[in-house]
């Protein structure tokens, strides 16, 4: 196809005039070259279009991988309100829907069909989806291939297996956040070398967003700053939080100071969590508090606000949550509210989410010898054998959701069904590789405290983290443009 009819297409496929940033030089790269693409474009800026519009110009189908069910639920929902043939595959569709939609795909009458990584392990998908014509290969949220990304996940980390499964098709890697390191471990992961695909990134720019930090010594400080702000700002706006028990005791202050929000945590039902987010997209909550639970797949174009309320573990997951504003144009303030104790906070997260290999060994040891009695007893009884009933030790969580990740064990003592199907991955017993990564972890920290002191331009500090040298001061942070302060 000519580049000349993309606009023309792109009004037939999905009634847009024109496209966004770096969209049409991605989808004219893959259409007209042919070549595999690395995009990293900020949250809202478009990303899905780079693969969906090419998905509708190949004779064969696109296999999109997503590593969120919810995420793949809303793509697919929103392709169909376009009578774009798309599906998708996950642990939420029975064997029967599963078959019909595979077979479907193959036979070409879904172009475009979302896929969880870990469905590659399974025989017989891969024996029916080898039977597939693939012109395209996605990889959404590409950052989760790299183990020193922000959000690995192992299964991820098979894409050159899957890459293979499929034949080598054209491939699209697409992330909000990447820093070189992490853009060289996709690469890699990918099996692509290095001359044969193109990185595409925006840089940081969204020149509407207005990036405050401001430090403070007690929460009342805290209160009152959202105060003035929720008193400035009509809404909507996110506020986040690291702790569940602080945002529960924010959430009480704010309600009795008559301010109207919804709460949004990893400890409420899914249901609940479904409600809060239809009455935050329609408009009836304003105002959320949340963990970062919250956000992803949320495409709310009006978001006035995001205030931090307590320090982010990383540079990665803040840049993704401020992402969430402004995506209207409009200007919208990103405040980082700083208190040193937030840091203390941090620390112990990154020590209870990197258990040595030790803890490791003995927790796969007794999931072995003693899997009748943790189903029969619950999470309580593992505690015990692990930490002699130490409530504030929450290794055991974070090594059960990496066990998973890794797919050492299915389902959970909650569900009185958890089982070992698999051994321990070696990089779970070398204590050399879980020492790089709690090193790891603890410099990602380390760079929001940086951000917080810098002396020049954030959003260039920003820039630089993801490396984007040479980007000219913004004017409009609390560092070039003080007089304008919120906060």
């Amino acid at each position: 196809m000519a580049v000349m009819n993309l606009e023309k297409k792109l009004k037939e496929y999905f009634g847009y005039d024109s496209f966004k940033g770096l969209q049409k030089e991605v989808i004219n790269r893959l259409i007209n070259e042919k070549g595999h693409c690395l995009v990293i474009m900020p949250t809202g800026g478009g990303k899905s279009l780079c693969y969906q519009f090419p998905a509708l110009v190949f004779k064969g189908g696109t296999i999109v991988i997503s590593p969120l069910i919810a995420l793949m639920q809303d793509q697919v929902d929103t392709l169909k309100k376009k009578n774009i043939p798309a599906d998708f595959i996950n642990s939420t569709v029975n064997s029967e829907q599963r078959s019909d939609r595979l077979k479907k795909f193959i036979n070409g009458e879904i172009k475009i069909l979302y896929v969880t990584p870990e469905r590659f392990k399974k025989k017989e998908f891969i024996e029916e989806i080898r039977k597939a014509n693939v012109s395209l290969f996605a990889v959404d949220e590409a950052h989760c291939i790299s183990e020193w990304g922000h959000d690995f996940r192992p299964d991820y980390s098979r894409m050159k297996e899957i890459r293979e499964i499929l034949l080598n098709p054209l491939t699209i890697a697409l992330t909000a956040t990447a820093t070189p390191d992490v853009q060289n471990d996709i690469i890699l992961k990918l099996g692509i070398n290095k001359s044969d695909i193109k990185i595409f990134h925006e840089g940081i720019q969204r020149p509407n967003l207005r990036l405050e930090a401001v430090e403070v010594y007690d929460k009342k400080t805290t209160l009152d700053i959202i105060i003035k702000i929720l008193k400035q700002y009509n809404g909507p706006g996110i506020i986040y939080f690291t702790l569940i028990k602080t945002l529960e005791k924010f959430s009480k202050l704010l309600k009795d100071k008559g301010f109207d929000h919804g709460i949004y945590h990893g400890k409420l039902t899914p249901k609940t969590r479904k409600e809060i987010q239809r009455d935050f997209l329609n408009d009836r909550k304003k105002i959320i508090l949340a963990t970062n639970a919250f956000g992803m797949g949320i495409d709310k174009p009006n978001i006035r606000f995001v205030i931090h309320a307590e320090v982010p573990s990383s540079i990665e997951s803040y840049y993704q949550e401020i992402g969430r504003a402004g995506r209207d144009g409009e200007n919208s303030l990103c405040l980082l509210i700083y208190n040193q104790n937030d840091l203390y906070t941090q620390m112990e997260f990154i020590k209870w989410a990197n258990p040595d290999a030790n803890y490791y060994t003995r927790l796969y040891n007794i999931l072995l010898s003693k899997s009748e009695e943790i189903n029969s007893l619950g999470i309580e009884f593992l505690r015990e054998q692990l930490s002699y009933k130490d409530r504030n030790d929450f290794r055991l969580e974070t090594a059960l959701g990496i066990l998973e990740r890794y797919g050492v064990i299915e389902g959970s003592p909650e569900e009185r069904n958890l089982k070992v199907v698999d051994k321990l991955p070696p990089q779970l017993e070398s204590d050399e590789y879980l020492k790089a990564k709690f090193l790891n972890d603890n410099k990602k920290l380390l760079s929001v405290v940086n951000y917080f002191r810098t002396k020049s331009c954030r959003r260039i500090f920003i820039s630089e983290y993801f490396g984007f040298p040479g980007e000219p001061p913004c004017n409009n942070c609390d560092i070039c443009n003080p007089e304008n302060n919120l906060h």
